[in-house]
């Protein structure tokens, strides 16, 4: 089920109306037809000019239902957490057009695509913020870019995003590649653990695959004895594949996306007698569900300043929860709005000048405990992926 919350209208201009018709005549064609969806044109939508208004809106692509609606959640909630504390403080006033992307579910990536197409088609969208997974970006790239939509993500890690340049001038993310997590993960094993056996299980999806290619060349470069395999991300029972793990495994390194998933292995795991190898996951990973299993289980996530403001501020908000999965996405709806609003200075504004504006970010502070600026393909210029391990059910910085 998709999500949404609809707001008033605001005058635009004669080409954004001719840019809205055009758009929605494709779209009845693409209903009659029958045939795939087709991003909207680039010069109906990207140029078109709006009336900014006081009242303006951001779209937001993100599991608000299925297998990753645990994190999906703490994203919707720190955009909307940023959004009340924006509108607290300016005479303009922004809200959010919500789409729910169902990451991980048994259709694909389908629904993310639905989604991008609803926010192609409202002129008054200048810029959105998501999706969450690479996979879902990738799908997600002819229709935002296609409507010359600029799209910031606060998870998306997967390092082809950025290398393969398809995305560049529209996509940007406020999180390190996985080019720089698996250089963490992979120093952590050897250097801090000193561990010489290592079992990869990649989850069968594109940001899965890559980052787990990535751990094992370097692993294997370190001299470290490598096994890999992969389970699709519909299964539940990982009794088999439990049992193909030598028990003289010392980790079993698991780039996941989705933290039940990541619970049910290590709960079996432990059923087969398993339970004293270490787990390590990755950013998708962590979640109170993947900390729970136990103090020998480590992640790889994004840093963020525990002596923020904004952080105590949401904690206070939300009895005590850090909900820290979806802190980047604050970020990256502040970049975003940062953006329009340095887009809109004359009153009017194009989906081709946030783009713009976009590649001119420069946050000094953010509740990241890091500056925010971009290069030119979209990445941060500087970035870290801190270590952490479970504690009390909990993952603390340990590295």
């Amino acid at each position: 089920m998709r999500k949404w919350i609809l707001t008033r209208g605001v005058p635009f201009t004669a080409l954004a109306l001719v840019a809205a018709l055009t758009i929605a005549v494709g779209a009845i064609a693409k209903t009659h037809s029958g045939g795939p969806a087709k991003a909207a044109s680039p010069v109906s939508s990207d140029a078109a000019l709006i009336t900014c208004g006081n009242n303006r809106l951001i779209g937001l692509l993100a599991p608000y239902t299925g297998p990753a609606a645990s994190l999906g959640v703490t994203q919707i909630n720190w955009v909307r957490f940023f959004v009340a504390q924006y509108n607290k403080t300016h005479k303009t006033k922004y809200r959010i057009q919500g789409q729910d992307t169902q990451l991980g579910a048994a259709n694909g990536t389908a629904e993310s695509i639905k989604g991008a197409q609803a926010l192609r088609s409202n002129p008054r969208i200048l810029g959105t913020v998501g999706p969450a997974g690479s996979n879902e970006v990738k799908a997600t790239t002819a229709t935002l870019k296609g409507a010359g939509l600029a799209f910031v993500t606060g998870s998306a890690t997967a390092t082809t995003l950025t290398l393969d340049k398809a995305r560049d001038g529209y996509f940007f993310r406020v999180v390190p590649p996985d080019s720089q997590q698996s250089k963490a993960v992979s120093s952590f094993i050897t250097g801090k653990l000193k561990l010489q056996r290592v079992y990869i299980i990649d989850d069968q999806e594109a940001y899965s695959t890559g980052l787990a290619d990535e751990v094992q060349a370097q692993l294997k470069t370190a001299g470290v004895s490598v096994s890999r395999d992969g389970v699709s991300q519909q299964q539940s029972d990982f009794s088999a594949l439990i049992a193909k793990i030598p028990r003289d495994t010392q980790l079993v390194y698991l780039p996941w996306q989705l933290p039940p998933k990541g619970q049910a292995f290590g709960q079996q795991m432990k059923a087969a007698g398993k339970g004293d190898i270490k787990l390590m996951g990755s950013d998708g990973l962590f979640d109170p569900a993947f900390a729970g299993v136990g103090s020998h289980v480590y992640d790889s996530f994004f840093p963020f300043d525990l002596n923020s403001a904004v952080i105590k501020a949401y904690q206070a908000a939300h009895s005590g929860s850090g909900d820290f999965f979806g802190a980047p996405s604050y970020v990256a709806a502040q970049v975003m709005t940062d953006a329009i609003d340095r887009a809109c200075a004359n009153g009017t504004a194009s989906r081709a000048e946030v783009r713009a504006q976009m590649l001119k970010t420069n946050l000094t502070k953010s509740i990241l405990g890091l500056a925010v600026r971009f290069t030119k393909n979209g990445d941060l210029v500087h970035g870290v992926f801190p270590i952490y391990q479970s504690k009390n059910g909990a993952f603390a910085r340990i590295g």
